[in-house]
């Protein structure tokens, strides 16, 4: 079954709507699907806080972890 779309109005600030953008240029996609890529891997990072997983950020090239914190 096709889930029904719905539209929604988002106002940025000026350096949130610049860095979308330049986002956007740089991964080749729409304003659209960069929103929606964004709100996916927020409901990642959510799902797993709430099963209370912990998940790090690891510099390759020296191993460095650095957790991520949720508020």
């Amino acid at each position: 079954m096709k889930e029904t779309r719905r539209r929604m109005t988002l106002n940025l600030a000026g350096s949130e709507m610049q860095f979308l953008e330049e986002l956007c240029v740089r991964k080749g996609v729409s304003k659209t699907a960069a929103i929606r890529q964004a709100l996916r891997l927020y409901q990642v990072v959510e799902d797993r806080a709430d099963k209370g997983k912990k998940m790090f950020f690891v510099d390759n090239s020296t191993k460095e972890r650095s957790e991520l914190m949720l508020l």
